[in-house]
């Protein structure tokens, strides 16, 4: 009986003893957790900290360097709008006085070469007083109205056909209708009243007619 409860209290002791292991091992098992969890957190509470510090001293630098940054572009575009607006205001005053100058002053060409028919009506006028040729005048004023004939042609000035050509109210302007006796005269103008004229290839005069009917 002796040897007996000996060696239950053998196994007892060797049971609390591996109970005792375990349990240090796992303690030990937690506190590692426990350091490592802790580690972490102050690592990261460390680099907040860090990040906060940093935020606090560099980012008051920052936006005052953009402010004086956007300072300096806005009065560089402030400067750019008052140079283009006053080059525009000084601009449109310019092509103003142009375009003035250019509605007083357009005629002022081809006047110029209307004045030497001016001259030679004014010596045939002046001639005509004194003259007791009248045939020598009617030279004189045919060659006037040849000069300013030729003068219209090259400014691009050309009559326009009317005389017994068919009517078209695109290039005349029928003034009257009479009877006529020819057939191939019926529908055709008869007569000029007054002549039309072409610049170029615009009419700037319809042609006054009498249409025969």
């Amino acid at each position: 009986m002796v040897k007996k409860k000996t060696h239950d209290e053998a196994d007892a002791v060797k049971d609390k003893h591996i109970e005792t292991s375990e349990n240090k091992d796992n303690k030990s098992e937690k506190e590692v957790g426990t350091d490592t969890k802790d580690e972490s957190v102050t690592d990261k509470s460390g680099k907040l900290s860090d990040k906060s510090a940093e935020d606090k001293t560099v980012t008051p630098d920052k936006v005052v360097a953009e402010e004086k940054s956007i300072e300096e572009k806005l009065a560089e575009m402030q400067d750019k709008y008052l140079r283009l607006s006053a080059e525009f205001d000084n601009y449109r005053k310019r092509t103003l006085r142009e375009k003035i100058d250019l509605t007083k002053y357009a005629a002022e060409e081809i006047l110029l070469k209307i004045l030497p028919v001016m001259d030679d009506f004014e010596r045939a006028l002046s001639h005509i007083d004194v003259s007791q040729d009248c045939s020598a005048v009617k030279e004189g004023l045919d060659l006037i109205y040849s000069k300013f004939s030729e003068f219209l042609k090259q400014q691009g000035v050309k009559e326009v056909d009317a005389l017994n050509c068919p009517f078209n109210f695109e290039l005349h302007d029928a003034v009257a209708k009479i009877p006529v006796q020819e057939e191939e005269k019926k529908g055709k103008n008869v007569e000029v009243i007054l002549k039309g004229y072409y610049l170029n290839e615009k009419v700037i005069r319809h042609s006054k007619v009498v249409v025969g009917e």
